[in-house]
């Protein structure tokens, strides 16, 4: 079995800024996010079909958060698996809520880029 080589200090910083912001994402703390965003953040929504919605900018991302966390109050994304290189990530994760009173999910991926430990951009793609 071949070693796997040691994550170099700019993927872990990379890995704990998104532990912090999948944590904050999971408790709806937009406060907290703020505060994990660059200033210049791009945010791209899985929809509308067939290319998403592109938000840019800190307080825009934000408010859209917001606005989604009041919609979806029971959402919660668990991490399946987060790769890092740099300072990139993907994250393939499950979103769990409820539909119609029953645990529904959907599986996707997101594509994550860090600055100066901040999210620069959060690119989500869904399957299905």
């Amino acid at each position: 079995m071949e070693d796997k080589p040691a994550a170099t200090s700019q993927e872990q910083a990379t890995r704990a800024t998104l532990d912090r912001f999948n944590d904050a994402f999971n408790r709806h703390d937009t406060e907290a996010l703020a505060g994990l965003l660059t200033e210049d953040t791009v945010f791209e929504d899985t929809s509308p079909a067939p290319d998403g919605r592109r938000v840019e900018g800190k307080q825009a991302v934000v408010e859209f958060w917001r606005a989604w966390f009041e919609r979806n109050a029971d959402a919660r994304f668990e991490a399946e698996e987060i790769i890092v290189s740099g300072n990139r990530a993907t994250v393939l994760w499950i979103y769990h809520k409820k539909r119609n009173g029953q645990p529904w999910h959907l599986r996707g991926v997101d594509v994550f880029t860090v600055k100066d430990g901040k999210v620069a951009a959060k690119l989500a793609y869904v399957k299905g």
